[in-house]
């Protein structure tokens, strides 16, 4: 997995967020370099960054997060086919907005480390109902081929417990081959049926990988 480096406007995109969802503090898990946070904090909003990988010293993380952008775009270039390019234009596009995210990121890590959190789920260093938002892109669903359904199910249960009111996943694709999930009907069922929520597939402005263009939903009804 790459500690991938997306941008504050890709985040709008990707989720399909509006200002209510901004509104409350937002968390987003399995963060990496993204400079989303970062760009909350310039707009004056709550926001918090999770991830393990936030435990490493400053120079071996920036190490990391640019090596990321390298493996990344070589794997972009080797497979043009297999991804969409109306947002980036073209895979230098595409890398130069993970290199301006990247110097984001690190910037504001260095300036104001008490918005990132070292941790990683399914068990997460927050309080319950901490936020009004949680946020979680490429993990879930996209590794399903390394984590299993039992996994999932965990970690999305334990997303709900911080979240005051809402949860969104993105995308709902595996990696590389942009499959369909096998078990994702399963667990939107188990969820709704033990957790007191409600699930809605949301069609968003943004996609990159080929299929990946909906994120999951998840609300409180209880």
């Amino acid at each position: 997995m790459l500690i991938t480096s997306r941008s504050y406007p890709e985040y709008l995109a990707m989720f399909g967020l509006d200002d209510e969802d901004l509104a409350g503090g937002v968390v987003d898990v399995s963060a990496g370099g993204s400079s989303f946070v970062a760009g909350c904090g310039e707009r004056g909003l709550a926001a918090l960054a999770v991830d393990p990988v936030y435990s490493r010293p400053s120079a071996k993380l920036a190490g990391s997060v640019r090596d990321a952008i390298d493996a990344g775009h070589a794997i972009i270039a080797d497979h043009p086919d297999r991804f969409v390019w109306d947002y980036y234009g073209n895979a230098e596009g595409h890398r130069a907005v993970r290199m301006e995210s990247a110097s984001r990121f690190l910037t504001d890590i260095r300036a104001y480390p008490q918005r990132y959190v070292a941790g990683e789920l399914p068990h997460l260093p927050l309080r319950a109902g901490a936020v009004r938002t949680v946020l979680c892109s490429h993990l879930l669903f996209t590794w399903s081929d390394l984590f299993d359904e039992a996994w999932h199910l965990a970690a999305i249960r334990e997303l709900v417990r911080v979240a005051g009111q809402k949860v969104r996943i993105f995308p709902l694709v595996t990696a590389g081959s942009g499959d369909a999930v096998p078990y994702l009907d399963e667990i939107v069922a188990t969820l709704e049926r033990r957790c007191g929520v409600r699930c809605r597939r949301q069609p968003v402005r943004y996609e990159f990988q080929r299929g990946g263009n909906t994120a999951l939903v998840i609300e409180r009804v209880t």
